[in-house]
Formats: structure tokens, sequence, C-alpha cells
């Protein structure tokens, strides 16, 4: 899974890259700087922790990727 969300504080979109096959958790913020993570639930839980939808341009992008990744957390098979 990979989300990119307009943020308000750059031209750049936030990156988080969900990868299970390929062992890559990641997430680029917008002033360009990066997470490393070595599991889906480590990254989610940044990802819930560290941003709010009220940094990005469409708040109901950042609730969907919430909710996607919410979603592979009960079924990572998803």
């Amino acid at each position: 899974m990979e989300f990119s969300l307009c943020s308000l504080d750059s031209a750049l979109p936030v990156e988080v890259t969900l990868d299970e096959d390929n062992g890559r958790y990641m997430i680029r913020k917008s002033d360009t700087s990066g997470e490393y993570f070595n599991s889906a639930d480590e990254l989610i839980q940044w990802v819930k922790t560290n941003f709010t939808a009220e940094e990005f341009c469409d708040p109901k992008e950042y609730h969907g990727m919430i909710q996607k990744l919410t979603d592979y957390l009960v079924n990572p098979n998803y």
C-alpha cells in the first residue's frame, strides 16, 4: 500500500509506504525527512501518533488512509 497526501506546509506530498512483500515500511514527511520501521504495526502506530487530519489539504484522504491501515492490521492479507 502506498499513500500520497497533500500537506498544508509543503509543496511535496507526505508519502506512506507499507510494502509487506518487500519489507518496506517508511514515511516521507512534508519536510522531506523520513522515518523507517521494522514492521507494519510500528509504521501504523507512528502515523496515528504523529499525524492529524488538520495537517493535510483534504482531511478525508487522511481518514481514508487511517481506515485502510486499520483494516490492514485486522486482516494483513487485505
